[in-house]
């Protein structure tokens, strides 16, 4: 059953099937590669522009920086995965007590063995990497006193006219102080990984944000309804629309230039060609945990969807359609921090490019 129905993954907005054969084939190549690279001699000019393996006296080193929550998936169970990843590769890898940040060193007589070992790690660290759950976003900060206010007064009609509608309550609405655009999420693991996605920040300034910008806050305008699924009335998304008053582009090219710089630095995964720039307003994760944020993916915690209570939304969409939440001047992405709150009571800032 596996073989006719095959996992299916989204990447770059397309959909494809991931097919267990190809991957056990390929599993079975990668060993028999590494049985082969095994000898002293062997796989000596294999390219390894991705990291450095030193010579030393005894044989090979190579250093790597992992944040620590990540040492257990390396560790494995009673430290079965890295006894397995020793003999295979026939290497030693040393990796700092738990809780402590620090480099995990893999040494070995054979470069082959050290460069296999490494590789392994890297893969092992990718897969558990994405399934750990975001940490901090890039945003636009949407909270100012007016667009606030106006905010709370679309709440206050909505749920005048629209309460009677199934499944519309007042706990599904955002907090006004958090109203803002996520441009992509990040997993942030030490301090090490933050104040790299702080210095990407400040070099896309330099590189382009304020060529773009030329060098005055962005006014923009937050204006009408739209839904995120497909059934107006199993809604578990309502979001602001938001556009540039001047009708230029400049928004959507600072958006969609720094996630693609900050895909690039293996910061964040991609999620879409472009980013959908849109405010939520009302989200039915809130009817449980106020604190909630929903991440721009599809694949968030499918358990959260099925925990989920749509509500009917056709009314407010027909009679909020144009509804003008205001205008405001947008001068600095900020790194913000989940699950915070600032003396503002917006998320808290962990770095901030500002234009």
């Amino acid at each position: 059953m596996d073989v006719l129905r095959p996992t299916l993954i989204r990447i770059g907005g397309r959909v494809y099937r991931k097919n267990l054969i190809q991957e056990q084939v390929y599993r079975h190549e990668e060993e028999e590669e590494e049985n082969f690279c095994a000898g002293p001699g062997d796989c000596a000019d294999e390219p390894c522009d991705a990291f450095v393996v030193e010579e030393t006296e005894k044989g090979f080193q190579c250093r790597m920086e992992v944040p620590s929550p990540l040492y257990k998936y390396i560790i494995g169970k009673k430290g079965e995965t890295k006894k397995r990843l020793e003999t295979e590769t026939r290497t030693s890898i040393s990796i700092p007590k738990p809780g402590v940040e620090g480099e995990i060193v893999i040494t070995g007589q054979h470069r082959s063995g050290v460069i296999s070992a490494r590789t392994r790690i890297d893969v092992l660290l990718d897969s558990f990497r994405k399934k750990q759950p975001f940490t901090h976003f890039l945003s636009f900060a949407l909270n100012q006193p007016a667009i606030q206010e106006k905010f709370l007064q679309f709440k206050e009609e909505v749920l005048e006219k629209c309460s009677k509608d199934h499944g519309v309550s007042s706990s599904l609405f955002q907090n006004p102080s958090k109203l803002h655009l996520t441009l992509g999420t990040l997993v942030l693991l030490n301090e090490q990984e933050i104040q790299k996605a702080c210095d990407l920040l400040q070099r896309c300034k330099e590189d382009f944000v304020d060529q773009i910008a030329g060098g005055k806050p962005l006014t923009v305008e937050v204006a009408g309804v739209e839904y995120m699924n497909d059934d107006p009335a199993m809604t578990d998304v309502l979001y602001a629309k938001v556009h540039m008053k001047d009708g230029s582009d400049r928004l959507q090219l600072i958006a969609d230039q720094l996630v693609e710089r900050f895909v690039a630095s293996g910061l964040m995964l991609k999620e879409w060609d472009r980013v959908k720039l849109h405010a939520t307003v009302m989200n039915t994760l809130f009817r449980k945990d106020p604190s909630a944020e929903e991440r721009n993916n599809t694949m968030t915690g499918k358990s959260s969807f099925k925990e989920r209570e749509s509500f009917n939304g056709r009314n407010i969409l027909k009679l909020f359609e144009n509804f003008y939440f205001g205008e405001v001047q947008l001068d600095s992405v900020r790194l913000s921090q989940r699950f915070s709150s600032d003396a503002s009571g917006y998320y808290a800032t962990s770095g901030q490019l500002t234009f």
